[in-house]
Formats: structure tokens, sequence, C-alpha cells
């Protein structure tokens, strides 16, 4: 169910169009995984974090539940993007939650994450997914505006409540 890979060239917005490469991770791309976590670490400004072990890692690309997309150019992580899969009773199509999505600092701005955003919206369809949804913070108006970029379906205004055990 994970296979995929596509290719795609950065927009005109960049002077030296690079060709960046998005794939969906195997439990193999553990380095790479590692390496986009080191991207939400400082793209979300997470202060003491401890990354789990690598075997944890691949443990989770594993799972029929979840996976990663990765854009890469020149063999450098750009930026990326993880998603659940969740069951529902409602339907037999299943939902795509997009977790985490970001894009290293030096690489925003340019379509990578619009491109991730694409590459996971057709092949969700194409593996007869009901919907793809993210959610995103009010005060985030950066992440806002990105996805309200990317032309959503739906925007819904709700409230989030957490649990910390």
């Amino acid at each position: 169910m994970k296979q995929g890979m596509g290719n795609l060239v950065l927009s005109p917005k960049s002077p030296n169009s690079m060709k960046i490469d998005i794939k969906i991770l195997s439990n193999q791309d553990i380095e790479d995984f590692s390496k986009l976590i080191d991207v939400f670490e400082d793209v979300f400004k997470m202060e003491n974090f401890n990354k789990p072990d690598d075997k944890y890692l691949q443990q989770m690309l594993t799972k029929s539940n979840f996976f990663v997309l990765l854009a890469k150019a020149e063999n450098k992580v750009l930026g990326g993007l993880t998603v659940y899969v969740l069951d529902q009773y409602y339907s037999h199509k299943p939902l795509a939650y997009i977790y985490d999505l970001a894009i290293a600092e030096a690489y925003q701005r340019k379509g990578i994450g619009t491109a991730l955003i694409a590459y996971l919206s057709n092949y969700c369809k194409e593996k007869g997914f009901e919907e793809v949804f993210v959610q995103a913070d009010r005060s985030d108006a950066y992440a806002l505006d990105f996805y309200r970029q990317t032309k959503p379906s739906q925007e819904e205004d709700v409230v989030h409540f957490s649990y910390t055990l």
C-alpha cells in the first residue's frame, strides 16, 4: 500500500530550479525519516526533544496505519509530512490524517509543501481513501494561510481538546 514515488521540478519562484523527489518512505528509509524529524524539530522549535531511536522509527514505518512522504533534492531532506490512516465505522473508505508537515526554513515558500499535499491527495484518491484532513491552530496564521492556499474542499472551525496522561 505504501509504494509510490514522484518527481517534480521546483516552482519558477526558485532561481536555480532543482529537481525535487517526493516519495513514500519504506521501513528501510530510517536515515531519511530521522532527518525529517530533525526538520520538524527545527521548524516547530521543539525544545528538549528526545528523538526515538532508529529501531522505534523503523517500527513506525512498518505500521499499516502510518506513512511518511518525503521531499528530497540532491540527497538532502527538504521536508515532508506524516500521515495516520484512520479506519471508519461510517464508511468502508479510510481517512488520511496529516499529523505533521514541515519544510526546512531555507526551502519554504517554494511550492514544496503544496506539492506534498497534491501528491498525498492523488495517492489517497488512487488508494480509495474518502478524505485527507489536517488541523491547524487558530493562532498559527502561517499554517492557516498555507493550508488555505492548497485549495481545500472544506474548512471547519473546530476546538481541539486534549487530555494529558
